[in-house]
């Protein structure tokens, strides 16, 4: 049975301005560390509700596969959401890095993403920074993702600052964008990266990569 597609559900007419992740571009990835380096998440996200940002949901159902320019990025992207700034060193649970790996992939080809990157890119898809920068908006940043990729059908990702370590971005791609075309796309260096976030090796790395933000993960009890 084909599959029914429900998007899109908008009158607007969208110009989402497109970028090239070059072929042999390097990016960083943290995950649970049962997934391969290169899986996509399948998990989906509530429709109104628990989630993340650009993640499918049962109306749009693909998988994800976060990923960012730089090991601090992935890092803060992973654990420092919903950690408030209070002016203090913040302290993160262990639990956001315990069974986690940080791990290093490479584009074997090039991959077109939306950029939602500066504010023209925003307003071309009839969006502001708010959509990007209020937690509280991930509902709705999941529906318009849904929304630029019915009208946006090659791209196999988006591309965003991260706002959690301005000005480097963040990556999202969506796994039923990626065909004979694309072959592997991504693939691992393995010589690179941290295998477990909370061993006391990986705890040490994640700590040292945080200290510039002004965080740290907390050590477990009996350590």
């Amino acid at each position: 049975m084909p599959m029914i597609r429900l998007f899109p559900m908008i009158k607007e007419e969208l110009h989402p301005h497109f970028r090239v992740i070059p072929a042999g571009t390097e990016l960083w990835r943290v995950h649970k560390a049962k997934y391969r380096p290169t899986q996509f998440n399948p998990t989906l996200a509530d429709i109104h509700f628990e989630g993340g940002r650009f993640e499918g949901t049962v109306l749009d159902p693909y998988h994800s596969l976060y990923l960012a320019d730089s090991a601090l990025t992935a890092v803060a992207e992973s654990v420092l959401r919903s950690v408030p700034w209070t002016g203090e060193k913040r302290v993160i649970p262990y639990a956001l890095v315990q069974g986690r790996s940080l791990r290093v992939l490479r584009t074997t080809c090039d991959l077109t993403v939306v950029s939602l990157v500066g504010e023209a890119d925003l307003a071309a898809v009839r969006r502001n920074a708010e959509l990007l920068d209020d937690e509280r908006n991930y509902a709705k940043a999941r529906r318009w993702a849904s929304e630029i990729r019915a009208q946006a059908p090659d791209a196999t990702g988006l591309v965003w600052q991260s706002r959690r370590n301005r000005p480097e971005n963040a990556v999202v791609l969506f796994h039923d964008r990626f065909d004979d075309r694309h072959g592997r796309a991504l693939e691992v260096l393995p010589e690179r990266g941290v295998e477990d976030l909370g061993s006391p090796a990986g705890l040490k790395e994640v700590n040292r990569l945080l200290d510039p933000l002004w965080a740290e993960v907390s050590e477990p009890m009996g350590w």
